[in-house]
């Protein structure tokens, strides 16, 4: 049951080009206790009027001059597609009142007038307002809470993702940053190239996971400071499939991404890579994002096998080539738009 008070308190519009309906009106609401009444006999100022003070109730006459109840209704339908309409119609013609409910109307008050149908219908209506605004309010704060708690979720998610990155990449990397700066570069260099705002959350979080399988390659191999054998070699090149093995068949869309990467990433878009020789459009979107990712930051940071090279030199084996690394190996869309934005890469590698 609302409180009488609130009721009474309530916000309400009155619409009528005949400024004695207005005054009956207003004298019948006054007398018995609503304190908060606006009027308006000039209908084209309902929808304005409405979006800055969120009346509680319109009292809305149909047949005006210039626009109608009608058009009113439809002006604030326009202006709050997806707000709840709190209009009272006022009719005399039988024939509107159906019409009147189907555009939108929630009740109607028959002319002339009767002070206990005004009343009563207003004092429904305001009740049935007042429990709308409470169960809003009620869904608000519920939405709020689920987005804090995904919030949290993601962040405990992610964290869970980077230390178990880490484990993997710890064995050949001076430092687990690695993994992080592989996030931020997949990401925006997603968004250079137009991608969405799910596909750039997306890659984030399973990019880091394109190396997952070499934690099944022994450290004789993966340490190793000189060239492989050719028997080394293939067991190397397994962590790909053994990446995709263990992120694979989840019902998470990261994980499922993550394997994605894990498999294709080290496939070249002229069909040079491995494990499946796949070559252009073959290749997973993700994975040739994320592989160009990679290189930079391998060429940045020091390996059992090199020393690190600075940002200038690294943008110009990507864009050049050094004999062990080729631009036919990118995709050119993603090439050109790294060449055009290699400053952000330098910018994250430096900041974590």
């Amino acid at each position: 049951m609302i409180p009488l008070i609130d009721i009474l308190n309530s916000n309400i519009l009155i619409v009528d080009d005949q400024p004695a309906n207005v005054m009956l009106l207003e004298r019948m609401l006054a007398n018995v206790g609503y304190v908060r009444l606006t009027s308006t006999t000039d209908s084209q100022e309902v929808a304005e009027l409405h979006l800055t003070n969120n009346y509680d109730l319109i009292l809305l006459d149909l047949q005006m001059p210039n626009m109608d109840g009608f058009d009113v209704m439809a002006q604030l339908r326009e202006a709050q597609p997806n707000a709840y309409l709190p209009v009272l119609v006022i009719t005399a013609q039988p024939h509107h009142k159906l019409h009147a409910l189907n555009v939108g109307a929630k009740d109607f008050v028959t002319k002339p007038f009767e002070l206990a149908e005004v009343l009563a219908r207003v004092h429904n209506m305001l009740e049935v307002r007042s429990l709308h605004k409470t169960l809003q309010s009620y869904n608000d704060l519920l939405e709020q809470r689920v987005h804090e708690r995904t919030a949290e979720l993601h962040e405990s998610y992610l964290d869970t993702i980077f230390t178990m990155t880490r484990a993997a990449e710890h064995k050949d990397e001076d430092t687990g940053a690695h993994v992080q700066r592989i996030s931020y570069y997949s990401r925006e260099l997603a968004k250079i190239l137009g991608m969405d705002e799910v596909f750039a959350d997306e890659i984030f979080i399973a990019s880091p996971m394109h190396d997952i399988g070499k934690i099944g390659i022994p450290d004789r191999i993966l340490l190793k400071p000189s060239g492989f054998t050719p028997d080394e070699w293939e067991i190397m090149k397994s962590h790909a499939a053994m990446g995709a093995k263990i992120l694979g068949n989840s019902k998470s869309r990261y994980l499922n991404m993550g394997s994605e990467i894990a498999l294709n990433h080290h496939e070249r878009w002229d069909g040079g890579g491995y494990p499946a020789g796949k070559q252009g459009e073959e290749i997973p979107l993700s994975a040739r994002i994320m592989n160009i990712c990679d290189v930079y930051d391998a060429l940045r940071s020091k390996r059992p096998y090199k020393a690190a090279f600075d940002h200038k030199t690294a943008v110009e084996i990507i864009t050049r080539g050094d004999g062990r690394t080729h631009p036919q190996h990118f995709d050119p869309v993603i090439l050109a738009a790294f060449s055009q934005h290699h400053q952000m890469f330098a910018d994250i590698f430096a900041s974590l």
